[in-house]
């Protein structure tokens, strides 16, 4: 359960609390992908609302809608589409914020979805692999109980 609620929020706890568990790296990889898809369907059916809210919240505070955060993301949506927020949501971005930028920025449910479903398995795959073939190295030994 840990492994899935951990990468539900933040994607690379999961291969991390995966081998620390001593899990499988089947069931590491699995529980990752699974608690992503399920942070990224919940949050496409409330991205907007989760949006508007934000929203509200700047516009009282007098803040710009648009930092320079927001024009790095704008960058990377122009060039890329899709496929670039899917492809940076597990490893610099998280489900959540991924999910909710890509609603945002108009991607219907199915694609968010489907772009992040193979980003899931992609990510999860080499995040858990390299976890496991470097779990025996001297300064990762935290990962064994």
């Amino acid at each position: 359960m840990s492994v899935f609620l951990l990468s539900s929020v933040k994607f690379l706890g999961g291969p991390v609390a995966g081998v620390t568990m001593g899990l499988s790296f089947g069931a590491t990889l699995a529980l990752t992908v699974a608690g992503m898809m399920t942070s990224v369907f919940l949050f496409s059916v409330i991205g907007n609302a989760v949006h508007n809210r934000y929203v509200a919240r700047q516009r009282l505070k007098n803040k710009p809608m648009f930092s320079k955060k927001n024009r790095r993301i704008v960058t990377v949506w122009k060039r890329t589409g899709m496929w670039g927020i899917a492809f940076l949501t597990p490893i610099l971005l998280s489900p959540i914020v991924g999910t909710v930028l890509a609603t945002v920025l108009g991607v219907s449910q199915g694609r968010i979805l489907l772009h992040m479903l193979w980003s899931a398995v992609f990510w999860g795959t080499a995040i858990t692999l390299t976890m496991f073939e470097l779990s025996h190295l001297p300064f990762l030994q935290f990962l064994h109980k």
